[in-house]
């Protein structure tokens, strides 16, 4: 079997997973679906650390020669490159292991991936050619702003967001492009006042549209606490696109764990643990 045949391998698709938001899993589950869509591998299983199925569980279960676990994780952070792989048996990030009858192969996270900034960009097109107001508001006069966790547990859960912030401020797209977060300064509340032009657009850097992006981050923003759990509880968007905050209007986009293009940056993860990278070009925004 060479490297880029991947007929006889299985593809583990780790998500963090949660028993408090019956969203969290959503993604992984979608990506699953649309890998076993493809036909590449012999087996597609979704596996969680937090919830079921467990990955040891969904590990023991399986037989093939290859095994690739793609973390669906959104940084090289704490869970992904320390306490899961360290938990599996895994000396590094990334690396491989013998566990006959199977070679292990645990791989980087997606959200370290080049690719991600295809994602970003594709998110804020979409939000903003879906809810024009009522024409998509001029790129020149809009800033991207990429709202992450932030934590102080690892510097990499901050890292990967800033990351993003300058590649696509090099690509000279919006009029200003920044990172801001829920946990670090800069912060996401307040964080239209430092803004200079009359149109944002925010991506969550998140996995999932759980309680951060659907809940935490539009309060943030500035919606009442109440009206956000109010429309939760309807299953209404719990953000209305575009809404106006102190002269400026704001576009909130879903979390780009949802994306479709986070289906090749899964396979990328898995050409990159045999040595074979792939094309990483990215694509423009307009």
């Amino acid at each position: 079997m060479n490297n880029e045949d991947f007929s006889a391998a299985a593809l583990v698709l780790l998500g963090h997973g949660t028993s408090l938001n019956d969203q969290s899993a959503a993604p992984v589950l979608q990506h699953v679906a649309e890998l076993r869509r493809r036909n590449i591998f012999r087996e597609v299983r979704a596996a969680f650390w937090k919830q079921e199925p467990q990955v040891k569980k969904v590990l023991a279960e399986l037989t093939a020669p290859r095994i690739f676990i793609v973390p669906f994780f959104i940084s090289e952070g704490y869970f992904s490159t320390e306490v899961i792989p360290k938990e599996l048996g895994f000396p590094t990030v990334p690396s491989f292991i013998l566990h006959p009858p199977s070679s292990w192969h645990y791989c980087l996270p997606v959200g370290s991936h080049n690719l991600m900034t295809t994602v970003i960009l594709a998110r804020a097109k979409e939000v903003l050619e879906k809810f024009p107001f009522p024409r998509p508001p001029k790129i020149s006069d809009t800033t991207l702003l990429i709202a992450g966790h932030g934590t102080g547990r690892n510097a990499n859960s901050r890292k990967a967001v800033e990351r993003q912030a300058d590649f696509i401020r090099a690509l000279k797209i919006f009029a200003e492009v920044g990172a801001v977060f829920m946990e670090e300064a800069p912060f996401i509340k307040g964080c239209h006042e430092t803004v200079k032009t009359k149109n944002i657009v925010v991506v969550p850097f998140f996995i999932s549209d759980g309680l951060h992006a659907v809940e935490d981050i539009p309060v943030l923003l500035g919606e009442p606490e109440r009206i956000v759990k109010e429309r939760l509880a309807a299953g209404q968007p719990t953000w209305r696109n575009p809404t106006e905050r102190g002269g400026k209007l704001i576009w909130y986009a879903p979390s780009v764990g949802t994306e479709p293009l986070l289906a090749e940056v899964i396979l990328q993860r898995v050409r990159e643990a045999c040595g074979s990278r792939g094309d990483e070009t990215q694509t423009t925004f307009y």
